[in-house]
């Protein structure tokens, strides 16, 4: 007999089933000017290794990431209720609707409900929804179940069982595709679509095995010089270690037995190079028994860039590139994400596109919904040229999604498929230096208000007719954190960055 839980399991997935088929009539593109009624239940929960998370200076306020999604109300009869952990700050709600174009921010506030469940605890924002039914109640009533779905920053089992409490369909990827998404995973889609990665291990799941995994990798490529070992499900490059073949010369291939040189690479795992400066490596050993771990070639190279595409998935099943970037990396090896500049470089964006949309086209026939990012490491060659592998695979909204939401909400414009660059409605292309890292210690104290009274006098502000300026976010991690996020757009790469840099000066001056 099959069990009353399995029996339940089996309805819930029925269930889901059924509501994710109605996106195909209550989802529609943002692109799109849409006057049918819909609800959009934002709920932007960091629904991660909250352990990881905790690394991040300030991630509670990450939530107000997805406050860029408010550019759904500019459609007259859209309906948005945004969850979060605390309340958030009045100011910072009247900013993001004062960036609106096109329609009165009077109306679009009636049109935006805001929800809070009152928990600083550390613990994922949906996690604490689901706890509180009468929050959840409350929020049902905001809902048409046949014009409402909900969207997040990455989609798991508490998505899905809150999306089955309220009776919507979920516009995300599947919680049970989310090894798509992992480091293994992402290498597997990469194999199967035919896009160049960096050789490395199947999935292991202690140090003993990660040493042996490690170790043979290490013989396929005897000139390796590093080999990045990481968490199966890492992100923002925490969760990412280096280990120093040059440390382990004696036992090389070719100059001792593989059993040696397995115990000398399991010994070194514990002196591990990790991206993170607090980062232990009995903390990052038990991790490894968590998530699994794979170990991957290091790619060297004197000029290096991490550039990435955006894609989406449509309920449809249809691929959309929706954007190429140069990620901005820092940490001790250059593996954390810092910030990023749009669009990528010419030389190669054209083929960021196209494996973007093989990955892509993958990726739905296995269901996959919604956004997707492929991050990549370009190296030149003597020949000029540049050499391209894929490292991951992103199934959830990134530190690129909001940035080219903020270009999208404030021009009005699109992206070109032919060139990859974005146009407004007047021709008039568009280009961005931005940042969720943009955090000194002289900052701290500074309150959301503090801030517009210094860009507004420095003009910095973004200045919709001529199309150029800074639009803010993470404006709550300022006070306590010195911790800032800003989308620079000028119309030109030199103008963004000019922009971003008196941004900084215009800060420092006012703080130091």
């Amino acid at each position: 007999m099959v069990s009353e839980s399995a029996s339940c399991i089996a309805r819930d997935e029925s269930r889901f089933n059924q509501l994710q088929a109605q996106l195909t009539t209550c989802w529609q593109s943002i692109d799109c000017f849409d006057r049918a009624p819909r609800q959009i239940l934002v709920v932007p929960s960091l629904s991660l290794d909250q352990e990881e998370l905790g690394k991040v200076e300030g991630v509670h306020h990450y939530e107000e990431r997805l406050l860029f999604s408010l550019l759904h109300l500019r459609n007259p009869n859209t309906a948005l209720i945004y969850v979060t952990s605390q309340p958030l700050h009045p100011s910072t709600v009247d900013y993001y609707l004062e960036l609106l174009p096109g329609i009165p921010s009077s109306h679009a506030q009636n049109r935006l409900r805001l929800f809070s469940t009152y928990d600083g605890s550390q613990r994922a924002l949906t996690e604490k929804i689901l706890t509180r039914p009468r929050l959840i109640e409350r929020i049902r009533r905001c809902l048409s179940p046949q014009e409402a779905y909900m969207v997040c920053y990455n989609s798991t089992e508490w998505e899905q069982q809150l999306a089955l409490k309220l009776d919507i369909p979920l516009m995300a990827v599947p919680p049970t595709l989310l090894d798509l998404g992992t480091k293994a995973g992402s290498r597997e889609i990469f194999a199967t679509c035919g896009v160049p990665h960096p050789d490395g291990s199947e999935l292991t799941h202690n140090a003993k095995e990660l040493a042996i995994a490690t170790t043979k990798l290490w013989e396929r490529q005897p000139d390796l010089k590093r080999i990045v070992i990481k968490l199966n499900e890492g992100f923002s490059g925490e969760g990412n270690a280096l280990l120093r073949l040059d440390e382990l010369a004696e036992v090389a291939p070719g100059k001792a037995s593989q059993e040696d040189r397995v115990t000398a690479v399991l010994n070194a795992l514990e002196h591990l190079r990790f991206q993170y400066v607090h980062e232990t490596w009995e903390h990052f050993n038990r991790k490894i028994g968590e998530l699994g771990a794979i170990a991957e070639a290091f790619i060297e190279g004197d000029i290096k860039r991490s550039p990435s595409v955006q894609g989406h998935i449509t309920p449809h099943g249809n691929v959309e590139i929706l954007s190429t970037h140069d990620q901005i990396l820092g940490g001790p090896d250059g593996q954390v994400f810092l910030g990023c500049r749009f669009p990528a470089d010419n030389v190669y964006r054209l083929a960021l596109q196209d494996m973007g949309q093989r990955v892509g086209e993958v990726l739905a026939k296995r269901g996959a919904l919604e956004r997707y990012s492929v991050d990549f490491i370009a190296v030149q060659q003597e020949n000029q040229k540049w050499d391209i592998n894929a490292i991951e695979i992103n199934l959830r909204k990134g530190g690129t999604t909001h940035p080219f939401m903020a270009l999208q909400l404030l021009t009005n414009g699109s992206y070109n498929l032919k060139d990859g660059q974005f146009y407004t409605p007047q021709g008039q292309p568009k280009y961005y230096r931005a940042s969720d890292n943009l955090q000194k210690e002289h900052y701290k104290g500074l309150l959301p208000n503090d801030l517009m009274d210094i860009i507004m006098l420095e003009q910095l502000h973004f200045n919709s007719i001529a199309g150029t300026g800074a639009a803010f976010h993470l404006m709550g991690c300022l006070s306590e954190y010195g911790k800032l996020g800003l989308t620079c757009i000028g119309n030109s790469p030199e103008e963004a960055e000019q922009i971003y840099e008196r941004v900084v000066n215009a800060l420092d001056r006012e703080t130091s």
